[in-house]
């Protein structure tokens, strides 16, 4: 195989990251909306942990992403 093409085909690989840290983010609020919805007087002791689970997850898409840059753009 090309190792023009093995570098393509990684980088999209190391992608599918970026959109998984979406739907984490997404499923993350859900939750805290709806626990907030059945008990509100809970919700402000949560939000501590919904903002340490949505900067671990996008954290994780960034990463994927520097992954995929550095797949494209370093040298072999």
């Amino acid at each position: 195989m090309d190792p023009a093409a093995a570098k393509l085909i990684g980088a999209g690989i190391a992608c599918i990251g970026m959109g998984g840290a979406g739907v984490g983010v997404g499923v993350i609020f859900g939750n805290y909306l709806a626990a907030a919805v059945r008990n509100p007087s809970a919700a402000q002791g949560q939000f501590g942990n919904l903002i340490f689970g949505f900067a671990v997850t996008e954290a994780l898409g960034i990463f994927s992403l520097l992954i995929a840059l550095l797949l494209l753009f370093v040298p072999l």
